[in-house]
């Protein structure tokens, strides 16, 4: 374990932490990507363990027939009794003859598939051999031994980008998987705005996946993309350095770089975003009367949070007791690295008792943390949000902006009613 302190380009102190971590794997995002591509299949290949997480955390009832599976590794392929790659080989071509509408296939590493050395790159370039043009089959890490869970969805993601076509023609690429309504709604705007030319990443289905080339330029909808940031960029594009698009301010600065960058017209940016920018405002309100003055602590866990520390703070009032992230993109979060205040603690990694003992020093008002951490705060007196809840819920951009402030009202008003 060691603790340094890393200085920002703004002599920003930040905690650099290491030690013993509590946060899902990468798996984790197969949850809401299986629901995004509409034509693909993810399979793990993992042990039962990994089979009851996913099931787990996509609550799938024991009759749904989900685009996701763990193929299991058993004793016999460990103990090497068995060929791993011709049993994988088998269930593929099972899976593939049960599912004809499969399009894409991702085989998913895992920790126990890593740690055993199966070679899923070879084994897709393998199967692509004999199951391609009909289905594209890939493979990305979602191993948690050195990664936080929305790790899973960039490496996802990263792993389409050498697959999309060279396209040098102007365009604008949102990356990150956003819900559908959420979506629709940038489009919109965007086709407002007179943005004509507008992709996505990832397309909901796998034929519709864009090109990418020097013309392109990309807004990160999510902070936790790096690897594909990075993969786009060795493909010609550009990134548009913004905001995050959480609340008013974040979505109105997020859509004004791309029309910044595609040259519209300012008046006319100011008039299409003007009533969503008030609706966002006067839901915001309604939430700030609950947490302005609270104070807030974030644990490392799905690295939303130094966006939405910015969110909470400027837009509804809340002071910021430490923002903690498993991964600090300074490029990425340029923008909101400035915006917060100069006295809030940063850290970045984890050591799970050093940070537990800080928040148990501060005792703020909510603690927003992962799962295994939130009961024996509450137990403590501890008002608790679980970090994996902003990711699973819609809560970007203007119509959104509401419910984002109420999933942080929420623990307080519960708590208060408790207390009364």
């Amino acid at each position: 374990m060691s603790v340094a302190a890393l200085p920002l380009p703004e002599s920003r102190p930040v905690l650099r932490e290491r030690g013993q971590r509590e946060v899902f794997c990468g798996l984790t995002g197969i949850v809401w990507l299986h629901r995004k591509i509409q034509d693909a299949f993810f399979l793990v290949v993992g042990s039962r363990t990994c089979a009851h997480l996913l099931q787990s955390a996509a609550g799938v009832m024991v009759f749904a027939e989900p685009r996701f599976a763990t193929a299991i590794i058993e004793e016999r392929d460990l103990a090497g009794l068995a060929d791993a790659n011709e049993e994988l080989d088998k269930v593929v071509n099972r899976l593939l003859l049960r599912r004809p509408e499969i399009r894409q296939l991702f085989l998913v590493g895992s920790c126990p598939s890593e740690v055993i050395k199966i070679d899923l790159k070879r084994a897709a370039e393998r199967m692509n051999a004999i199951h391609a043009p009909r289905v594209r089959v890939l493979n990305y890490s979602g191993s948690g031994i050195e990664t936080t869970f929305t790790q899973g969805e960039d490496a996802c993601l990263a792993a389409l980008v050498p697959e999309m076509p060279a396209d040098d023609a102007e365009q604008l690429l949102i990356v990150g998987a956003l819900p559908d309504v959420v979506e629709d709604q940038f489009l919109r705007l965007f086709a407002e705005l007179g943005i004509a030319n507008v992709k996505v990443l990832p397309a909901r289905r796998s034929t519709h996946l864009p090109g990418v080339g020097k013309g392109t330029r990309f807004l990160l909808a999510q902070p936790f993309l790096g690897d594909t940031g990075q993969a786009l960029e060795g493909r010609g594009a550009r990134h548009l350095p913004a905001l995050f698009p959480f609340g008013a301010e974040g979505t109105t600065a997020w859509l004004e770089a791309a029309a910044t960058a595609f040259g519209v017209d300012p008046m006319h940016f100011r008039s299409v975003v003007a009533p969503g920018r008030e609706r966002a405002k006067r839901a915001i309100a309604r939430q700030a009367e609950v947490l302005r003055g609270k104070s807030i602590f974030f644990m490392p866990d799905s690295q939303l949070e130094v966006p939405l520390a910015r969110f909470l703070h400027d837009e509804l009032g809340m002071e910021l007791v430490e923002v903690g992230t498993p991964y600090l993109h300074k490029s990425h979060l340029a923008a909101e690295l400035k915006a917060l205040p100069a006295d809030v603690q940063l850290s970045e990694g984890q050591d799970v008792d050093l940070q537990l003992d800080r928040v148990r020093a501060a005792r703020p008002d909510l603690t927003v943390c992962g799962l295994g951490l939130a009961n024996p705060l509450e137990q403590e007196g501890l008002a608790t949000k679980w970090a994996i809840e902003l990711v699973f819920t819609p809560v970007h951009g203007f119509d959104q902006a509401g419910d984002l402030a109420e999933l942080f009202a929420r623990p307080l008003v519960r708590r208060d009613r408790l207390v009364l």
